[in-house]
């Protein structure tokens, strides 16, 4: 059913969805990529991590690694 939405004021949106009205099919999109050492992202209480040695190389030969095209 058509609605009619008043004046709107969105801050921001930290990947979420914001629909007003119908819709037929809602993807919403994101990728990330992340590059941290051994023991780095632990979470919960009480955590011992023993690492002697530890190397990350965020060198990236290539260009594009999760595409997003298109709507579907």
């Amino acid at each position: 059913m058509p609605s009619i939405v008043g004046p709107i004021k969105i801050n921001s949106v930290g990947g979420g969805v914001v629909n007003f009205g119908d819709a037929f099919y809602l993807a919403p999109k994101s990728a990330a990529k992340t590059n941290s050492g051994s023991g780095s992202l632990n979470t919960g209480d009480f955590i011992c991590t023993n690492n002697g040695f530890s190397s990350t190389n965020p060198f990236d030969p290539d260009v594009n690694d999760q595409n997003l095209t298109a709507n579907a």
